[in-house]
């Protein structure tokens, strides 16, 4: 999980490229859990955590430019 800090340090680019990453691990997880293939169930609530951070971090436009 990366912290604030270091997300901020990113480009507005690299934070983009994360994000779709993240969504797509997101929506991997959730099938896995539906399918009963993922067991560990925390990992969808990080997920979104850290979607949070980024959308955050974005949308205060305190990214590197």
């Amino acid at each position: 999980m990366m912290k604030a800090n270091q997300l901020r340090k990113k480009s507005e680019e690299e934070l983009r490229k994360l994000l779709d990453q993240k969504r797509e691990k997101l929506r991997e997880t959730r099938y896995g859990l539906s399918s009963g293939k993922v067991k560990n169930i925390k990992e969808a609530r990080g997920l979104k955590k850290e979607i949070a951070r980024i959308l955050t971090i974005l949308n205060e436009g305190s990214y590197e430019k």
